[in-house]
């Protein structure tokens, strides 16, 4: 499937990621095609508070980078409900006017649980549409808490998107968000306290030490296209600025990083492996009989 992808069949690419999201037969195989396959683009992160209009903002950029000539890819992760395990997946829904652009490439992911932001399957996935070859592809996580920063490690520039009345500072710094945002998006800002908020961003990032990017801040109204193009202008001043050889030093971390999380997954496998065919340990752990750390070392040392 991964040279009709290359070729730019759409469905052929659906079919992969849904490979890699359901983690079917052949996936290994698959994702090592993908990989070799694949040209780095500019991945460009979209996190923020729920009802700050991230998607609304995705989908304004999307339009901007179409007007540019650039074909997008957009991978978006929805919650998913810990009753029902199914997810709303609004991307689909608000990205309705790019359905038939061909330069265009929406999925949405569901979290299944997965904390940080996005998905187990998400890393894989943008493989998949780098071989595609979308340039850029965005990014856009849950936003559903203050543990949304595993974007920072899979985007080259992340967009942090907050509105008025979006918290004190404290807040902020717990979130993390002042640490992993490239640019700062001020969304809603017709609303009242724009103006404190772009000033409160502005002086929590003067006592930080950053570097010599200094993260812009601006002010959007996504629904009206408003700051869109300034937007788009900072994520390409952050691109330029970063250069050939600091995106090849942040992809660098970002193949370690995906080396680590891939390890532990295969652990977390023969971990359960072992514990399904663990016998009276496992019974006495159950039983009470017997601590699980101890239980663990033993499954370990028979291992």
């Amino acid at each position: 499937m991964i040279p009709a992808v290359v070729s730019g069949d759409r469905r052929a690419l659906a079919r992969v990621l849904s490979v890699f999201e359901d983690r079917r037969e052949g996936v290994d195989s698959l994702v090592a095609e993908a990989f070799a396959a694949a040209t780095p683009a500019h991945r460009i992160g979209i996190t923020g508070a729920p009802g700050a209009g991230k998607s609304t903002l995705t989908d304004a950029l999307v339009a901007e980078a179409r007007r540019r000539g650039r074909t997008v890819g957009v991978l978006a992760v929805d919650p998913t409900s810990p009753f029902s395990g199914g997810a709303i997946l609004g991307d689909r829904v608000r990205m309705q006017r790019h359905v038939l652009d061909e330069g265009v490439f929406v999925r949405s992911m569901a979290s299944r649980g997965h904390l940080g932001g996005l998905s187990l399957a998400a890393p894989q996935a943008l493989v998949a549409l780098e071989a595609a070859g979308f340039d850029p592809i965005l990014v856009e996580t849950v936003g559903v808490g203050q543990d949304e920063v595993e974007v920072a490690a899979q985007a080259d520039t992340v967009i942090v998107v907050l509105t008025p009345g979006w918290g004190d500072g404290v807040q902020a710094a717990k979130a993390g968000v002042l640490e992993i945002g490239d640019v700062f998006a001020v969304n809603k800002a017709d609303r009242p306290g724009a103006a404190e908020t772009v000033s409160d961003i502005k002086a929590m990032l003067a006592m930080g030490h950053r570097g010599d990017w200094v993260p812009p801040v601006v002010t959007t109204v996504a629904t009206e296209a408003t700051g869109v193009v300034e937007v788009w202008d900072a994520v390409t001043a952050h691109r330029d600025h970063l250069g050939e050889a600091g995106l090849e030093e942040r992809r660098s971390a970002r193949r370690r990083a995906e080396l680590s999380t891939a390890v532990v997954e295969g652990f977390r496998q023969r971990a359960a492996a072992m514990i399904d065919v663990g016998g009276e340990v496992v019974a006495d752990v159950e039983a009470g009989r017997m601590d699980p750390w101890t239980a663990a070392r033993r499954l370990l040392a028979a291992d």
